[in-house]
């Protein structure tokens, strides 16, 4: 996990991770709990969290795209994209992400 720090892609790759996790678990446990047991504090926990990482991966996902150099029309879009598609950044990670180099 400490490779995923040291490069920019890395970070990106951590942040998708990190976004797509969130919305697991706001999913598969804070919704359920907030409808079956009225209980919204798990969402109000976890809703914050994943927005706030989601926010984050877009704001990387731009860094890197110009750093990297990327065509908008070809290759950065759809990374940002697939942050607003459900647990698209993790199909983004295994097709694209975990392939590219780091050239800064």
């Amino acid at each position: 996990m400490t490779s995923l720090l040291t490069t920019e892609i890395g970070r990106l790759r951590l942040l998708g991770w990190l976004e797509g996790s969130s919305l697991i678990a706001l999913l598969a446990v804070a919704v359920p709990v907030k409808y079956l047991l009225h209980q919204p504090a798990p969402v109000q926990l976890l809703g914050p969290v994943h927005g706030a990482l989601l926010l984050l991966f877009l704001c990387s996902a731009l860094q890197v795209g110009i750093t990297q150099r990327w065509s908008f029309r070809n290759q950065t879009w759809k990374v940002l994209l697939a942050c607003l598609v459900p647990f698209g950044t993790f199909y983004l990670d295994r097709i694209f992400l975990r392939t590219l180099k780091d050239v800064s």
